[in-house]
């Protein structure tokens, strides 16, 4: 049986992306780290409802989405909670929209494909309540 180190925090989290591989991998990492996963989105306009639903300590919102994108569903979220902590997910293609992500209140990014490790040092920051995290 394992213990958690003193450095885990237990912390919910939704995790918002339209690839169920992608989702299962997030968990994952979000289970090493102590967290919990509370809901799952594979577009935005469920990944706003869940977050209204379940106000979890974090979204994991990946930034192209069908129906409503990352941007919209970030914009949305923000909207109904300014201190709101969402990490953004995008492709290498994908910077100008990540910008505008940070700008509208994301508080930092993964860029796929990612390792287990770094993703694990932004998210904790994140949730420790430090906006960026490594880069």
């Amino acid at each position: 049986m394992s213990q958690k180190t003193e450095q885990q925090e237990t912390f919910t989290c939704l995790i918002a992306d339209d690839s169920q591989f992608a989702r299962k991998n997030i968990a994952g990492i979000v289970a090493k780290l102590g967290g919990s996963v509370v809901g799952e989105a594979n577009n935005g306009v469920d990944a706003v409802a869940l977050y209204e639903k379940l106000s979890p300590d974090l979204v994991l919102l990946d930034i192209t989405m069908p129906g409503l994108d990352g941007i919209g569903t970030l914009r949305n979220i923000m909207e109904r909670d300014l201190n709101a902590k969402v990490v953004i997910i995008s492709s290498l293609g994908n910077k100008e929209m990540v910008w505008k992500a940070i700008g509208l209140g994301a508080k930092s990014f993964l860029t796929k494909p990612f390792s287990a490790d770094y993703a694990a040092l932004v998210i904790s920051g994140v949730v420790r309540g430090e906006n960026g995290g490594p880069r």
